[in-house]
């Protein structure tokens, strides 16, 4: 299955953010720590130029902890600032005001020496769709500010959030890229929901990823269904068919329901704490 999603409005979007750029201080990158490679859009780098970067490791919750901690050593030695959070339970946002003044500490310097006080920094927002930007938002601000959703494609224009008197952010829509150069990038991102379900064939998305965590995690899936390992991640499908009662009119296991399933399970962390992606590997 070629995995590629690009709809109109995030041309739009990115268009937008290249305008705002100018007003931006520091640039806020939320990724999925299960996928902290595949969830980097590479078109930000361009857009950041040398503004300083925080990158927050979103849903941190659901990834393996000892792979969060790799990637925050990874992440610190590209010249990032990097806090493992979880913006649904707030768990890591206490330590963002810090790296901020941190991360911002010429610019703030800049402006004392120029007689410029309480002018806040300016943050933008940025990250693929999925990721929970609106969700981060809303938490850290401790008001609801922004629409949330677990699909993406929520936040569809730009939006000013004044903090307090030292942080303003804009918040940004979820964009990807417009062709996926390497095609198992798509394929984490489709895992995770980043992509929209509805252009993609979710029994081979499914095969797709018990393929992947029967490498990497063996005993995820046969510990959540009851089900044996199988050599056919197609085999397990059916298998997990029959075990969560996806049975058609004549006996035959529903797929595409036992794909919804299974795709779900591993989204909301049933399946375990999971890390697809790993600092300086091919593996995934």
């Amino acid at each position: 299955m070629n995995y590629q999603w690009y709809p109109g409005h995030m041309t739009k979007a990115m268009r937008m953010m290249q305008e705002n750029i100018k007003l931006i201080d520091l640039l806020i990158e939320l990724v999925d720590a299960r996928i902290p490679q595949s969830s980097r859009n590479p078109d930000i780098d361009s857009l950041a130029g040398n503004r300083s970067r925080i990158v927050l490791l979103n849903k941190s919750d659901l990834a393996d902890p000892v792979y969060n901690r790799q990637w925050v050593t990874y992440f610190r030695e590209q010249g990032a600032y990097v806090l493992e959070v979880n913006s649904r339970s707030g768990a890591g946002l206490k330590g963002i005001q810090g790296l901020v003044q941190e991360a911002c500490r010429e610019k703030l310097e800049r402006d004392r020496k120029r007689g410029i006080v309480n002018r806040p920094v300016r943050a933008m927002v940025v990250g693929i769709p999925n990721v929970g930007k609106s969700t981060f938002i809303n938490s850290y601000a401790g008001r609801a500010c922004t629409k949330t959703g677990n699909k993406p494609g929520v936040t569809k224009g730009k939006q000013w959030i004044r903090l307090d008197k030292n942080l303003e952010l804009l918040d940004t829509p979820g964009i990807l890229w417009p062709k996926f150069e390497d095609q198992q990038a798509g394929m984490h991102l489709a895992f995770i929901g980043s992509m929209n379900d509805e252009v993609i064939i979710l029994e081979e998305l499914a095969c797709d990823l018990l393929g992947c965590l029967a490498g990497l995690y063996p005993e995820a899936v046969p510990g959540r269904y009851g089900v044996e390992r199988k050599s056919s991640p197609a085999e397990m499908l059916e298998d997990i068919a029959r075990a969560r009662g996806c049975i058609r009119k004549g006996e035959t296991p529903d797929l595409k329901k036992a794909a919804s399933i299974l795709l779900e399970d591993f989204r909301s962390g049933k399946l375990g704490r999971i890390t697809i992606e790993y600092p300086m590997s091919e593996r995934g």
